[in-house]
């Protein structure tokens, strides 16, 4: 999640919050390195299915009533798709989603257009975005590259905190999220950056120090963006947390709010910069 300033927790909220840390970041290790494209995307498909049944009781809260059965299973499907097929199979789930909905709207007098917008933008928002973290895994030196967009996350997450909670004094959002600092962001982001650039000196890669200096800074924005985006969702229902299954993080939206946004990001700026 993107950058913080608040009082340290006492030690019994912060050791569950470092086990289900640790459990989180083995599974996905695991997948990336020895889960291959598909074992990734199962994974991928898990949590996407987990996130996307949390966004849509947000949604709930608002009177809505999305179509959790369509948006679930095509959130499952899509990583599926990406690993097997790649972006053509990716759309393809997403093709069937928007016909499955449209179909259940002429169907259903009492659905609404808002009803089937949520659950399109969900299932999009969740599992089509974050299927490009497979889409990362697939590209040539894949291993490498979803390892750094995942650490990247990881260090804008750590940093942004240490320094927003210690010396973070300037709101960043304080009407959306009030706890972000832009101490807390700028510390992420240098820290994001040298992540990335430090790829440059580690494995053999096409891509030029300066391009990996520019993607690690415009994933770093698109990480607090995807956390923003989150918090502004459960702001406008009312809700802390989009769900209690991850002990000292909240939900599955909670922990991959920025993943979700920094994956599709990252791909762009990968293929953009010549990675095929």
């Amino acid at each position: 999640m993107g950058p913080v300033s608040q009082k340290p927790k006492g030690l019994s909220a912060l050791v569950p919050r470092l086990l289900t840390a640790f459990v989180y970041a083995a599974v996905m290790l695991a997948a990336i390195i020895w889960g291959r494209t598909l074992g990734l995307a199962i994974v991928i498909g898990l949590v996407g299915m987990f996130a996307v049944a949390e966004l849509y009781a947000i949604t709930r809260a608002e009177d809505r009533m999305p179509n959790e059965v369509f948006g679930i299973i095509a959130v499952g499907l899509m990583p599926i798709g990406a690993a097997l097929y790649g972006q053509l199979g990716l759309m393809a789930v997403v093709t069937g989603l928007v016909t499955a909905s449209l179909i259940w709207h002429v169907l259903f007098s009492q659905i609404k257009t808002a009803d089937t917008a949520v659950t399109v933008f969900g299932a999009i928002y969740v599992g089509y975005m974050l299927s490009h973290f497979v889409l990362i895994r697939e590209l040539d030196g894949g291993t490498a590259f979803a390892l750094v967009t995942l650490f990247g996350v990881w260090a804008n997450d750590v940093f942004a905190y240490l320094v927003g909670s210690t010396i973070g004094r300037h709101k960043m959002a304080p009407k959306i999220s009030p706890h972000k600092s832009w101490e807390g962001f700028f510390a992420g982001t240098a820290f994001t950056v040298a992540v990335w650039a430090g790829m440059y000196y580690v494995v053999d890669t096409p891509l030029t120090l300066q391009w990996l200096v520019l993607t690690g800074a415009v994933v770093a924005i698109a990480g607090v963006v995807g956390d923003l985006a989150e918090s502004r969702l459960k702001r406008e229902a009312g809700v802390k947390d989009s769900g209690t299954l991850l002990p000292g993080h909240g939900g599955f939206l909670d922990r991959f709010d920025s993943l979700i946004f920094v994956s599709v990001v990252a791909y762009y700026m990968l293929v953009f910069g010549g990675v095929q």
